[in-house]
C-alpha cells in the first residue's frame, strides 16, 4: 500500500487525470468506476481495477476523487469513512459545497487521516495533456505532501488556504467565468444582427482589453462554433456551481446580482431541454435564430 494511489471517478475529466497519474507517477494506481468502459481503459494502460470504494481506500495510500457533485461526493463518503485508516489522505478534485468539504474534512481528521479540497479548471485537452489549473484548500504541510502528485497533471497548483479555500476559489472561478460567457453570448448575438460576423468580433476583441480564456474557448470554440456537446460541463452542472457561489453570498450577506440573474439565464436553457448540452449553449436562448435546429 505504501505509496500507492487510489482513483475514484474515470469521467470526462478523471480518466485523463488518472492516466497522467499511472504514467508519471511511477507508482501503482488501483481504479474504480462504475462504469465498466474506462476502467478497462485504464487496465489496458496498466493501472488496476478495484471492486468497490472500500476496495480503493483499503488498499492505497492517496485516494483522488473526481466526481460531478457533492451528492456523488456524499454517496463515495459513505464508503470512505468506514474505511479509512490513520496516515491516508483524500484529495477531492471536484467542486463541492464548501460547507460539505470542511465537514468530510473534520470526520476524517477524527479518524487520523486528511480531507483535501483541490478542484480542477481548464478543459477536457488540459487533462489529457496534464496542464489543469488546481486550487487547494489545505495547511502548507498537507499542500507538501500532495502537490507532488498534483504536478503530474497539472502546471498550476495554488494553495489558497486552509480546508475549503480551494472550493471557494473555484467557486467564484466558474461564477466568473459563467458570467464571462454569458456577454460573449450577448455581444456574438448583437454583432451578427448589427452586420459584424461573430468570428470576427472575437479574434478582434481578443487582441485588446476583452481578451479572456473565456473568449478564446468558449467564445471561439463553442458560441461561434455552435458546438455544444454532450458529456461535456453541462448548463446543469453550471447550474450546481452557480448554487455554490449564490449560497457563499448569501452566506455573507452580499446580494451577487449578475450571478443572481445567471441563475435565471441557466434555469430558462435547463427548461428549453438543454440541461444536457455544454453551458455555453445558452447562446441559443439569448439568440435562437442564430442556432437553427
Amino acid at each position: 500500500m505504501s505509496g500507492s494511489i487510489g482513483f475514484i471517478g474515470l469521467g470526462v475529466m478523471g480518466e485523463p487525470i488518472c492516466r497522467n497519474l499511472l504514467r508519471k507517477s511511477g507508482r501503482p494506481v488501483l481504479a474504480f468506476d462504475l462504469a465498466a468502459e474506462p476502467l478497462a481503459r485504464i487496465v489496458a494502460d496498466g493501472g488496476t481495477a478495484a471492486r468497490s470504494v472500500e476496495d480503493v481506500v483499503g488498499g492505497t495510500e492517496t485516494i483522488f476523487l473526481c466526481l460531478p457533485s457533492a451528492k456523488h461526493v456524499m454517496l463515495v463518503f459513505e464508503g470512505i469513512l468506514p474505511t479509512i485508516r490513520s496516515g491516508q489522505t483524500v484529495v477531492d478534485l471536484g467542486t463541492s459545497d464548501v460547507g460539505l468539504t470542511r465537514s468530510f474534512a473534520n470526520q476524517l481528521a477524527d479518524k487520523g487521516a486528511l480531507w483535501i479540497d483541490a478542484p480542477i479548471a481548464r478543459t477536457r485537452q488540459a487533462a489529457q495533456d496534464g496542464t489543469l489549473s488546481v486550487m487547494v484548500g489545505a495547511t502548507v504541510e498537507q499542500f507538501a505532501k500532495v502537490e507532488p502528485l498534483i504536478r503530474h497533471f497539472a502546471t498550476d497548483v495554488t494553495l489558497c488556504g486552509d480546508t475549503g479555500a480551494g472550493q471557494v476559489t473555484k467557486i467564484l472561478n466558474n461564477m466568473v467565468l459563467f458570467e464571462t460567457v454569458n456577454a460573449l453570448a450577448e455581444a456574438v448575438a448583437i454583432a451578427k444582427h448589427s452586420g459584424v460576423e461573430p468570428k470576427l468580433l472575437l479574434e478582434t476583441l481578443s487582441k485588446g482589453s476583452a481578451d479572456s480564456f473565456a473568449l478564446r474557448n468558449h467564445g471561439m470554440k463553442a458560441i461561434v462554433a455552435k458546438e455544444f456537446p454532450l458529456r461535456a460541463f453541462s448548463t446543469e452542472y453550471a447550474m450546481k456551481d452557480l448554487s455554490y457561489a449564490l449560497e457563499l453570498g448569501a452566506q455573507a450577506g452580499l446580494n451577487p446580482r449578475g450571478a443572481a440573474l445567471m441563475r435565471t439565464i441557466f434555469q430558462e436553457t435547463i427548461d428549453k431541454g438543454m440541461g444536457d448540452a455544454y453551458f455555453p449553449v445558452i447562446a441559443k436562448l439569448i439568440d435562437p435564430s442564430g442556432f437553427p435546429d
